[in-house]
């Protein structure tokens, strides 16, 4: 499909975009490598690490970015999705992409593209590594968008991966189970080159896949482990290099295992000086940027967003909730059709006093509506208390109207969840 008249914005640009190609996902290489290549496929940075895996991706690239620009380096990162702008996704050291800096990029895959269609994130992958290619960066973190192998982002060769967890999302795409689902984001990783993983029980799937490929295996608890003490840590890895270091400024306790990742494919592909890893590490705690991650937006009864949209990322949450100190939570909670919401909604269960449960079906096509959530949390936690809303901005008001002082409120569940949020706070 070719627009009679060229977009001209990036909103004309992005919509465009949503109708070129008949299926929303397309798993699959051959596509946009093509485009690619007559791109002239030039290298983006002098170092790339790629950021795979169920949950953490964001916050591991956000360490990743924040350690490597405090050692001075001119660092790109792309992620996905966005939460209030577009142009978040792309990130050149540490700044967002303008409009008009996607604008060209677009017309430039546009022009190079012919007739070959391309998915909406596909065009957004092209985009980050053309403006990489152009910005002379020492290094570029990509994170996967889903899965690993098929995904766009694993036309290029990293230098390093990270694969931050795997657990069961995406099964109609992925697979059934967390071997499968292993070995579909082993993909990202490149022999003789470090693989991090970043869980210490990952699936043996995962393993197998890394080590049939050929992949240098560096893993979390085996050659790399975190000791924790106080408001400090430490990160141990096999050699002998110590680190120690301040907490993340992010919250949950999973943080640490991220940071410990990113900080693990530092070290193996020696992208800092090894003297001085110690004092970026420490400065990268300190200033990752990853909105929306157990962020804090203060107030009394104070609001609190999380991406978090699965079991294992639920899971994570119940942590945090276990150590807080405070009153009762208020959960303001939608989802989509393809997350498991009941195992999200058990895994939390009698921390949550009040749901209030948001319609997503104004938002996207794939939104659950409130109803539906309803039916799924009497199934599993009969005895909850809860109240169906038709959109975000209804069950947060509802939310801080049913909410005391002293206490907290959760909002999470999905990326439009957490954007809805943020844009109205």
């Amino acid at each position: 499909m070719k627009p009679s008249t060229r977009p001209t914005t990036l909103a004309e640009w992005l919509d465009y975009q949503q109708h070129v190609h008949a299926l929303g996902v397309d798993m699959g290489l051959d596509r946009v490598r093509a485009v690619w290549q007559r791109m002239g496929a030039p290298v983006i940075a002098r170092r790339v690490i790629t950021v795979g895996g169920t949950n953490g991706k964001g916050s591991t690239a956000a360490f990743l970015e924040a350690m490597l620009a405090a050692a001075g380096q001119r660092v790109g990162c792309y992620t996905s999705p966005h939460l209030l702008r577009y142009n978040e996704r792309i990130r050149l050291a540490g700044t967002d992409a303008t409009d008009a800096m996607l604008i060209e990029s677009f017309d430039r895959i546009e022009l190079a593209r012919g007739d070959i269609t391309l998915t909406y994130f596909e065009f957004g992958t092209l985009a980050a590594l053309d403006l990489f290619a152009r910005a002379d960066l020492d290094v570029a973190v990509l994170e996967v968008g889903l899965g690993g192998r098929l995904d766009a982002v694993n036309i290029i060769d990293a230098n390093a991966v990270i694969i931050t967890t795997v657990d069961l999302d995406h099964v109609e795409w992925l697979g059934p189970d967390r071997d499968s689902i292993g070995r579909e984001k082993a993909g990202i990783a490149r022999r003789d080159r470090p693989a991090i993983v970043g869980e210490t029980e990952p699936p043996q799937g995962l393993l197998e896949a890394l080590a049939k490929q050929g992949a240098y295996i560096e893993r979390a608890g085996h050659d790399f482990y975190v000791e924790r003490e106080g408001n400090r840590w430490r990160w141990h890895h096999r050699d002998g290099t110590v680190l120690n270091l301040p907490a993340p400024e992010l919250a949950a306790p999973v943080q640490y295992a991220n940071a410990a990742a990113a900080i693990a494919a530092l070290h193996a592909v020696q992208a800092v000086n090894p003297v001085e890893l110690e004092r970026i590490a420490a400065l990268g705690m300190h200033f990752p940027r990853a909105p929306a991650r157990l962020q804090s937006l203060g107030g009394d009864p104070a609001l609190i967003v999380d991406v978090g949209h699965n079991p294992q990322a639920a899971r994570a949450l119940a942590d945090w909730l276990d150590v807080q100190r405070g009153g009762r939570v208020h959960a303001v909670y939608g989802a989509l059709a393809d997350k498991d919401v009941g195992g999200v909604m058990m895994a939390l269960g009698s921390r949550i006093a009040h749901w209030h449960l948001a319609s997503l079906e104004e938002d996207t096509p794939r939104g659950l509506s409130a109803s539906v959530l309803a039916g799924v949390l009497r199934q599993v936690l009969p005895r909850a208390n809860f109240s169906t809303h038709d959109n975000v901005h209804q069950a947060l008001a509802a939310a801080r109207a049913g909410a005391r002082r002293g206490e907290r409120i959760l909002a999470f569940g999905s990326f439009f969840v957490a954007s809805a949020v943020l844009a109205e706070s």
